[in-house]
């Protein structure tokens, strides 16, 4: 199993706000069929498919080291990563008495050498992206691991998801598996299945001693290979997640504009559309503003180019920057729709409570910001010239300094009489 993913212008005569909003729904794509149960979809046909994806169609690949294994071949074992949360704060995890004893910081990860019951074990790295990656371990192992050492840390899951999102793949262990037409032994994605390898060569890197190292289950020689694949993996997961909340926020707004349509009004108060925009904006920062932004490289790779070839060849594989660039699109529409909301917003804040507006708004419900706007200015112009007509005399004198006479001013001397 591959992948479970999938200002306004100030012009007269303009619509009104809502007006527009409905209309610009009615032109997009997100415009949905009129009854709310057609909106309940299985989520994961919104997903990239597996027959879609690069890695399962270049499958065929890893068929001749599947269907003829050398003496010195393991058996092929599961990569599974789960997501559960949007991210984990890993400085949570330090003493965590769920922890086994040997389970260290390793750069951007915790790392755990050796978890699971006799005969089960796998080798986990935890990810600050809110996902983690088991090496060895099946599914049912990997949710233990989750509930009983990823849930039972307090504070360590930061807005926890309702149901955790899954990537799988596979790999064997052979030191002397030949990378075909290249004549290598390296470690390497081959297809659909992870090879095993020999230790790639390192830059400015120099692994820890094996003696330093505690018991592991695997070559320590390919810990940091391991690693690259791992946080590529946990990438991909993570973006997964981000995927189907988008999705489920989308569908939260789909009975936007027949709302609008049949009543003029967006169906929901201010309180939740100001929510909905703060949702939007938590997307985007989550997709290209926070530490794992999913569009860039990790700066741990920059010195390191094997390292940074095992983590692009799992990205690419599991389309990491397709997928991102499409999110991108979806949350550069809902802001232009949003856009239209906010309009809708300003529209219903322009009358302050207890004011001529709200009073003229409540007579002429009708009536547009655009068409209150022209009101007020008319209004205070027809003030501005009661109040020359009353003071003009008066602001004269003050300005040019010459008496008004009598007969300029007849209330003036019939009051001095």
């Amino acid at each position: 199993m591959l992948l479970s993913v999938f200002s306004r212008p100030l012009a007269p005569r303009l619509p009104t706000c809502r007006q527009t909003l409905a209309l610009y729904f009615s032109k997009r794509s997100l415009a949905t069929p009129a009854e709310p149960h057609d909106l309940a979809d299985d989520s994961s046909s919104k997903k990239p498919r597996k027959s879609t994806t690069p890695l399962r169609r270049s499958a065929s690949a890893s068929l001749p080291i599947r269907t003829n294994p050398t003496p010195t071949r393991s058996s092929i074992q599961t990569v599974f990563t789960l997501c559960t949360a949007e991210r984990y704060l890993l400085s949570r995890l330090r003493g965590a008495p769920a922890l086994p004893p040997h389970a260290q910081k390793f750069h951007e990860s915790w790392w755990i050498p050796r978890w699971g019951k006799d005969g089960k074990e796998g080798e986990i790295f935890v990810f600050g992206n809110g996902s983690f990656v088991c090496w060895g371990l099946e599914e049912d192992e990997a949710h233990r691991f989750g509930v009983e050492v990823i849930g039972r840390v307090p504070g360590f899951e930061v807005a926890p998801l309702k149901v955790p999102e899954t990537e799988e793949l596979e790999f064997v262990v052979d030191p002397t598996e030949l990378r075909p037409a290249y004549h290598e032994k390296i470690t390497r994605l081959q297809g659909d299945l992870i090879i095993l390898g020999q230790a790639p060569p390192l830059n400015e890197i120099t692994p820890p001693p094996t003696s330093t190292l505690p018991p592991t289950l695997f070559p320590p020689e390919t810990l940091f290979a391991r690693y690259a694949l791992s946080q590529a993996l946990s990438r991909s997961t993570a973006l997964s997640a981000l995927e189907v909340a988008l999705d489920e926020y989308l569908s939260s707004m789909a009975l936007l504009p027949h709302s609008l349509a049949k009543t003029g009004k967006p169906g929901m108060g201010r309180t939740a559309l100001v929510k909905k925009l703060g949702e939007l904006m938590k997307f985007r920062q989550g997709l290209n503003l926070n530490r794992e932004n999913f569009s860039d490289v990790p700066d741990f790779y920059w010195t390191e180019p094997e390292l940074e070839k095992y983590f692009i060849s799992v990205s690419d594989a599991l389309d990491v920057s397709i997928r991102t660039d499409s999110v991108n699109d979806k949350i550069t529409y809902a802001a232009e729709a949003q856009s239209v909301l906010r309009q809708l917003l300003t529209e219903a804040s322009t009358y302050p409570s207890f004011s001529f507006g709200t009073i003229f708004k409540f007579l002429f419900p009708q009536t547009s910001s655009h068409s209150m706007e022209l009101v007020i200015i008319a209004l205070i112009a027809v003030e501005v010239v009661i109040a020359l007509i009353r003071d003009g005399p008066e602001l004269w004198e003050i300005f040019t300094g010459r008496p008004v006479s009598h007969n300029e001013r007849p209330e003036a001397h019939a009051e001095r009489v």
